[in-house]
């Protein structure tokens, strides 16, 4: 029998209907299933049959509110066991979750729930970052005011006490509504039933809405928990992300291992404890830790040494995402962190909820490779004349289908707008959207996003082959590159190069000289940027990933089309007077 048309969404396992809640909720004893620090050491802890029983109270009050099947279920919160109570209860009588960070704009938040229009918003009064307690109140007003579709707004008391609720209108407090209904059965739904509501980055346009099925996220995230990360009942699992990145998703399937979640809110190198998420693992012996390159990155050049200074028996495997990691970074990791610790870089992305690449426990690490691609996944390498490639980097696909795809775009009623982000560029393959290789071990080097690759004098490379020259240099903290036209009307572009600095260094002649020669020995004369600017901060989006397009529109005086997706917009200004604009 052929495989499916991977274009046609295929739909899997009809007829099995499941409960994603019940899945994540079947351990009910006494043992930890979560554990929460806030970066300034405050614990809190709540047993599995507590997480049960308060999940329970949440659907209960959703279900006394009329939401039904298939209603949207709205977080604006941190990354708190409060947004893991209310999304299980919202999937234990099958609404529809999304979630927002709370560092969002108003309008971000808008562009997002606006689309999906949730009949109930769960939101925090506020999040500490940084040393400083952020007050969300005046936001949430101005939010709920413009979603009309909002029936029940509930505020948590993160910074404040029970009278967080003051002030937005009709709200009701966590601790008033959240404990006193009587738990439903778990609402059975067929397996692709929509479970999560992600969000695109919203760079290049209006967030795209990717909705996600409860069958399909169970299946892939069990498969990357016990299979490539080795997961098992009883062991801590920790992920530095907020709840506006799928990442948070991905952590909390943990539970249905049976595995503790442990969550961290704040900076994650506060200025009064930059070892925080270390000091973390040790003392509640975690042993999957994940975090970002990025993170990774500002440790080394911060002088932080974590196997030497805490007790990191316990860890096992460290997971590292959000950008291609340096081969440095592996070196540091095994040098500074912990000798023979699996080291697993790993890749994939809100639209699979999941990952394409991502590391094997029966196979050894290669410095700056990621080990392998996902179990049943049918990854490859493409060239521009869509045959697959071994002989040097191409578009990264997937060639058939895989249960974790999204069942669909929200508002997209003929799947016109989902054909079109993955099936136009190769017909009937996935087009992720990534500059990648095979390596001769089978495992892939991701060279950054295609959109962003530079093509100076038509010699493609990924960002990332320059970033890792550049960020060896220790008076870099990190840097960012895009392509521009070397004139108007001209084919041929030039790279420009943006580096922030550590504080007391600055890009003097000598550093800029030694940085395109590292660049020129690293890669090559075609890709030495013909401009090397300073700058004080480099635009990101809200899950810290670096905004290539947004910095050359910047740059080259256009308008951003969505600023508001990321964390520090106000950092586009320095690139427009840069460029001239």
């Amino acid at each position: 029998m052929a495989p499916p048309d991977i274009d046609l969404g295929p739909r899997w396992f009809v007829g099995a209907r499941i409960n994603f809640a019940e899945n994540l909720l079947r351990r009910r004893d006494g043992g930890h299933a979560i554990v929460f620090r806030d970066e300034r050491g405050r614990r809190r802890a709540l047993t599995f049959a507590e997480l049960h029983a308060r999940a329970g109270h949440v659907a209960g009050a959703l279900t006394r509110a009329g939401v039904q099947p298939g209603d949207r279920v709205a977080g604006y919160l941190p990354n708190i066991p409060e947004t893991i109570i209310a999304m299980l209860g919202a999937a234990w009588i099958g609404a529809v979750w999304s979630s927002c960070s709370p560092d969002f704009g108003v309008p971000a938040v808008l562009d997002r729930f606006g689309q999906i229009e949730p009949r109930v918003l769960v939101v925090a009064d506020g999040y500490r970052y940084g040393g400083k307690d952020i007050d969300c109140r005046p936001r949430i007003r101005e939010i709920v005011q413009s979603l009309p579709s909002v029936e029940r707004t509930i505020v948590i008391p993160f910074l404040h006490d029970d009278s967080a609720a003051d002030g937005v209108p009709g709200a009701i407090p966590w601790n008033e509504w959240a404990t006193r209904d009587a738990a439903p059965p778990f609402t059975r739904l067929p397996f692709d039933h929509p479970l999560y509501i992600m969000f695109s980055s919203g760079t290049t346009g209006r967030p795209k809405c990717i909705v996600h099925g409860a069958g399909g996220t169970l299946l892939q995230h069990m498969k990357e928990h016990v299979l490539h990360c080795d997961l098992r009942a009883g062991e801590t699992i920790f992920y530095f992300t907020t709840c506006g990145w799928m990442m948070w998703n991905w952590l909390v399937s943990a539970l249905a291992v049976g595995a503790t979640v442990a969550l961290y809110d704040g900076a994650p190198l506060p200025a009064h404890d930059p070892s925080a998420l270390w000091k973390f693992a040790a003392e509640e012996r975690i042993a999957v830790f994940g975090t970002s390159a990025r993170y990774l990155s500002l440790a080394e050049k911060g002088g932080l040494t974590p196997g030497r200074a805490h007790d990191l028996s316990a860890l096992r495997l460290i997971l590292s995402t959000g950008s291609p990691l340096a081969p440095e970074s592996f070196d540091y990791v095994t040098r500074d962190i912990k000798p023979g610790v699996h080291l697993a870089s790993i890749s994939g992305g809100t639209d699979l909820i999941s990952c394409f690449a991502l590391g094997n426990p029966l196979m050894p690490v290669w410095r700056g490779e990621l080990q392998a691609p996902g179990l049943g996944m049918a990854v490859d390498v493409f060239g521009e004349d869509g045959r697959p490639r071994r002989d040097g980097p191409g578009e990264l696909v997937c060639t058939r289908p895989f249960p974790s795809m999204p069942v669909s775009f929200w508002n997209d009623p003929d799947g016109s707008r989902y054909k079109s982000a993955y099936f136009d560029f190769f017909p009937g393959v996935w087009r992720h959207g990534d500059w990648a290789a095979f390596t001769e071990h089978g495992g892939l080097v991701i060279y950054g996003r295609s959109d962003a690759t530079l093509n100076p004098g038509g010699v493609r490379i990924g960002t990332a082959e320059i970033y890792r020259q550049v960020e060896q240099f220790p008076e870099v903290l990190e840097s960012v590159a895009i392509a521009t036209r070397v004139a108007a009307g001209s084919a041929d572009v030039e790279i420009v190069l943006f580096v922030r600095t550590r504080e007391g260094a600055a890009l003097d002649d000598e550093l800029v000289r030694r940085i395109k020669r590292g660049i020129r020995d690293g890669t090559s004369p075609h890709h030495v940027p013909r401009r090397i600017l300073q700058v004080s901060d480099i635009p990101r989006t809200v899950s810290g990933k670096i905004s290539e397009i947004a910095v050359r529109d910047a740059f080259e005086g256009r308008e951003v089309s969505n600023s508001g997706a990321l964390a520090n917009p106000a950092s586009l200004d320095e690139y427009r007077k840069l460029g001239g604009g």
